[in-house]
């Protein structure tokens, strides 16, 4: 699938008007469409809503050919990764296994172009990306809530955050999906005033803009269906608490509960101890190093409160009939957005 030249885009500039402000868009393989589709319709949309060309847009790729994105349509780019303007406004798209995606060439280029000074974005799993060029060092960034616990292994520097996106200096980072809206109408925002940015929503039919202060995922009361100040507030602590689990014991405590309380309450509402919860919890960050990272099954393992490998094992069989290692054999199936 080939996309429309950006030069297309809206009416020219007026004789006399700023130069239109190019991002640069650069596609890794198995890229997350809706994260790039979202970012350019805004774009579009400025434009056509301004009568004015306001922005262009670069598709590029590493060798400049085809990209094809995760749900395998095909994308013809515009060029090679070439020499950037110091004005430019670099956005790379991750998606899918974005570590095999970051080649070196690649990280050789993010590198070169940041160096000019260029501000750089990361949609989606492309945080991952950035991190791995060096780009997000002592700064605050966010990446897709499936992929944190992955990414907070990887690059302990990295100031992550659960934020739905986060510009840090000349640093953006998003957390996938439609997050990269909120993160181009702040930019349309703060480049022409937010009336163009309501009126780029209003035509997306976007009606809850969301800032750098919204969390990505869902309150844990809309997660689980169920509407228990307690009953959150303890799912709250084990979520914190996955490499030193918290016994149920201190847990009722801290809610002001007895233990067997707690009991009836997890029974009631979510049909499992809570001990069973937890440990679910644990297993399912597991699972995400075990498929996104290099970490080994013994260090896996400790990340998720099991002191024993051999334990470890055995509970992660018993819930996903499936041993650590086999899982890791299945690693071409990643999990990502």
């Amino acid at each position: 699938m080939s996309t429309p030249s950006s030069q297309s885009q809206g009416p020219a500039s007026p004789k006399g008007a700023d130069k239109p402000r190019r991002f640069v868009f650069l596609l890794l393989d198995k890229f997350s469409m809706l994260s790039f589709s979202s970012a350019v319709e805004c774009l579009r949309i400025a434009n056509r809503m301004s009568e004015r060309r306001l922005y262009d847009w670069l598709l590029i790729g590493e060798g400049g050919g085809l990209v094809s994105c995760s749900a395998g349509t095909t994308f013809k780019l515009d060029d090679d990764l070439i020499d950037l303007n110091r004005d430019d406004t670099v956005l790379a798209c991750g998606g899918l296994d974005v570590q095999a995606a970051t080649s070196k060439k690649v990280l050789a280029w993010l590198r070169r172009e940041a160096r000019k000074g260029i501000s750089v974005g990361g949609l989606c799993t492309a945080a991952h990306a950035l991190a791995m060029a060096g780009l997000l060092d002592g700064k605050r960034a966010t990446i897709h809530w499936e992929n944190q616990d992955s990414f907070a292994e990887a690059f302990d520097e990295v100031e992550l955050t659960k934020s739905v996106f986060v510009v840090d200096g000349n640093r953006m980072t998003t957390a996938g999906g439609t997050s990269s809206i909120d993160l181009m109408l702040k930019v349309i925002a703060d480049d022409q005033g937010e009336d163009l940015a309501n009126a780029v929503a209003d035509q997306l039919i976007y009606s809850s803009i969301r800032t750098d202060q919204d969390t990505q995922r869902l309150s844990v009361p809309t997660r689980i269906g169920v509407r228990h100040p307690k009953l959150s507030q303890v799912i709250q602590i084990m979520e914190t608490n996955i490499e030193e689990p918290i016994s149920p014991s201190l847990l009722a405590k801290e809610v002001g509960m007895s233990t067997r309380q707690l009991e009836r309450l997890f029974r009631r509402y979510l049909n499992r101890s809570p001990k069973r919860y937890y440990m679910e919890l644990r297993l399912q960050k597991a699972r995400n190093l075990l498929m996104q990272t290099d970490m080994s099954v013994i260090n896996v393992a400790l990340a998720c409160g099991f002191a024993s490998p051999s334990h470890f094992s055995k509970c992660y069989r018993s819930h996903y009939d499936t041993t650590p290692y086999r899982e890791r054999g299945t690693r071409g199936t990643r999990l990502s957005v």
